[in-house]
């Protein structure tokens, strides 16, 4: 019984442990989603600068 104990008090040690690093890492997330934003911008810039300006009327 004793053994069950301490296995089930490690496995939520675990749990704990994953649930930290989840947290972690959603804390970064909005950095990369502003990194991505800025470099779509950069790629929808480029490729108005490279399209061919209109014809005249």
């Amino acid at each position: 019984m004793y053994t069950q104990a301490q296995l089930a008090q490690h496995h939520m040690t675990e749990l704990h442990n994953q649930a930290s690093n989840y947290r972690l890492a959603k804390k970064t997330r909005p950095e990369r989603e502003l990194r991505e934003r800025i470099g779509w911008t950069l790629v929808e810039v480029g490729l108005r600068l490279a399209s061919p300006a209109p014809a005249p009327l």
